[in-house]
């Protein structure tokens, strides 16, 4: 120990301790409650299940709640059996009818679903798997058909800005919007991007890097900026 380390004042070490004796019992919950929801740990995740089933519309049997998930609303949100959310994910459910992931759906790392708004949606149907960085928003609704799959980096919005008067600001005239609607058993690549005017039928590809603007016919092969079908898959 140095001559300025003997001469230093060690209050400053207690810091945070003297600031947790310090809490009431409201705010030593709330401490708590936000270590078990980031540690990683059999015995936190099996807390963060017991915790949330108490508040969830409704949460079936073996989900999985990683680490840093936040769920906004959780009385809006309805989980299947075997759900899988994987840590930092985010679900707004700011409607009443909310989010529903349906039997073994799996969202990956930091995947963000968001209602949006009171009327808005997203119900997700059974196994459908949701890659790492997915952002959905569900402004008039998001429904996706059972055994999608979508990559990473996938964005869903149906909802486009007006930018018609350059004499009022983007952000106050509005927008067009519309509930989109994804088939099942469709394979979206990575850092695909479906906006309002598109829907997807059912046994639909699209490629990697797509923006997808007009509706895609079901069992077809769509790519490119703007995604345009350049096949059709076989249904025997």
């Amino acid at each position: 120990m140095n001559a300025n380390e003997r001469g230093r004042d060690y209050s400053s070490d207690r810091f945070f301790s003297n600031a947790f004796e310090n809490m009431s019992v409201e705010e030593r919950e709330a401490y708590h409650r936000t270590i078990f929801m980031f540690m990683n740990t059999a015995q936190a995740a099996e807390l963060r299940r017991e915790y949330y089933r108490k508040r969830l519309r409704s949460m079936g049997e073996n989900v999985h709640i990683g680490c840093g998930v936040t769920l906004f609303n959780p009385q809006n949100i309805t989980l299947g059996d075997n759900v899988c959310i994987d840590d930092h994910c985010t679900l707004m459910a700011r409607s009443e009818r909310g989010i529903t992931l349906a039997e073994s759906v799996k969202l990956k790392h930091r995947v963000y679903l968001d209602t949006e708004n009171e009327t808005g949606y997203l119900e997700i149907g059974a196994r459908v798997y949701l890659g790492t960085g997915c952002c959905l928003h569900g402004h008039q609704g998001v429904e996706i058909g059972e055994d999608t799959l979508l990559a990473q980096n996938i964005t869903i919005t149906p909802f486009s800005h007006r930018f018609e008067d350059p004499s009022i600001p983007i952000i106050k005239q509005g927008g067009h919007s519309r509930k989109i609607n994804i088939g099942r058993d469709c394979y979206l690549g990575k850092c695909v991007c479906v906006l309002w005017s598109a829907d997807i039928g059912d046994g639909a590809v699209i490629g990697a890097g797509s923006v997808v603007v007009k509706p895609v016919p079901s069992y077809s092969v769509a790519v490119g900026v703007p995604a345009r079908v350049i096949h059709q898959r076989s249904k025997s």
